[in-house]
């Protein structure tokens, strides 16, 4: 809250009161042709004011002005200390800039040049009713203090009206997301134009969906920018990311969701980003089992076979126990070694010398390994399919023993 000096016990306080009521009752006579000519100097200076009138068509700026006028002066003649300012109105002020898309810092330049212009003509009356200079060099200070009042209403309005243009936005995005999400086979134009609309929100040609997992309960939601929608009411915020292939526009949701852990789906068409979120879940619950890194945000394109494998170890499990059936029998060491020779040869498609190379032993030892293979899998290593499959299952068991 705004403090203003007391003008008691000063310079100020010992003008007669007969002083103070002519000055008083001069700027008031004539605070409506005051208020008009610095209306007319704030226009001149600020062309593209837009001006709202009030129910009479009178500009509500000029009624600000002329009760700022009227407040200052007639509190300082009342002999209160703290001339205090109309609230409501400049509140109102501060509503109007967010309804418009602007910053406060126009406006405060507006007060700064209306203060500046009262004070001369201050001045002036004065100077005629001769009040002492060292109590006019007050009454400038308290003037100025004033406008910092006018200031802080302007701010406690600027920042209401943005707080609930941000909880309606917040509240159309989820309700666009949620709309997006659902599956459909009509032009996403129709079904998301009127929606997208509301929000700012320009359809996409292609996106990516993302879900999130917060570090805690009061994280802050990543600063990714209006393009890219995100609803953080879901337990798992959900994040929709357009035209991802745009260049940077990945390395900024990665930047903004440092220390989140999270997947983004594929890029999709913007008719079938269900798909891409389908794909960010199964990620997620990967990354939760602890077989995908957590601490940041993946790409699922990045993991394309743990996502395409390790969902699926029951199937995984049951082809292994038949195709793979010979480990069985072995010690896990023996297993390991057993199945990592046969993977090798079947990725490297080639003889002993590329099997060795691929596991880093000799090749006389990657011969007698390749002969044990042949031995316990005999012509299932000749059908392509076969070969497929095991590759396929081998990999899967791989993936899976390096997350234990």
């Amino acid at each position: 809250m705004t403090t203003h000096r007391p003008l008691s016990r000063s310079a100020w306080s010992e003008v007669p009161p007969r002083q103070v009521d002519e000055f008083a009752h001069r700027v008031l006579a004539e605070s409506d042709e005051l208020a008009h000519a610095i209306l007319r100097e704030i226009r001149q200076d600020f062309p593209h004011l837009r001006l709202v009138e009030d129910e009479t068509g009178e500009p509500l700026a000029l009624v600000g002005i002329r009760r700022a006028i009227e407040g200052f002066v007639q509190h300082l003649a009342a002999g209160t200390q703290n001339p205090r300012v109309p609230p409501a109105m400049f509140q109102q002020f501060g509503r109007g800039e967010v309804r418009v898309g602007r910053s406060l810092d126009s406006l405060q330049a507006v007060y700064r040049l209306g203060v500046r212009l009262s004070w001369r003509r201050f001045a002036d009356i004065g100077q005629q009713v001769g009040i002492a200079a060292p109590a006019m060099y007050e009454l400038a200070e308290s003037g100025f203090e004033y406008l910092d009042g006018l200031v802080e209403q302007s701010v406690r309005g600027y920042a209401e009206a943005a707080a609930r243009r941000a909880g309606e936005r917040l509240r159309l995005q989820k309700q666009l997301i949620d709309l997006l999400l659902t599956e459909h086979h009509a032009d996403p134009a129709a079904v998301l134009g009127e929606r997208a609309a509301r929000v700012g929100w320009e359809l996409p040609e292609t996106v990516c969906v993302g879900l999130l997992v917060r570090p805690a309960r009061e994280a802050v939601a990543p600063a990714v920018g209006e393009e890219i929608l995100l609803d953080m009411d879901a337990e798992q915020p959900r994040i929709v990311v357009p035209e991802p292939d745009t260049p940077g526009r990945l390395d900024l949701v990665e930047r903004a969701a440092a220390g989140w852990s999270g997947a983004l789906g594929p890029v999709v068409p913007l008719a079938r980003a269900a798909v891409s979120l389908r794909w960010a879940a199964t990620a997620v619950r990967l990354v939760e089992g602890g077989a995908l890194p957590a601490g940041r945000v993946l790409n699922c394109t990045d993991h394309t076979q743990e996502l395409l494998l390790l969902p699926s170890l029951e199937l995984i499990d049951a082809a292994a126990a038949r195709r793979l059936a010979p480990l069985d029998a072995m010690s896990p060491a023996q297993a390991d070694r057993t199945a990592a020779t046969l993977l090798a040869w079947i990725e490297t498609t080639g003889g002993a010398p590329e099997v060795a190379q691929r596991l880093d032993v000799h090749p006389q030892t990657a011969r007698a390994r390749l002969r044990q293979v042949r031995e316990l899998w005999g012509d299932a290593l000749d059908d392509p399919d076969r070969r497929f499959e095991m590759l396929l299952l081998l990999r899967a068991r791989r993936l899976r023993r390096g997350t234990e």
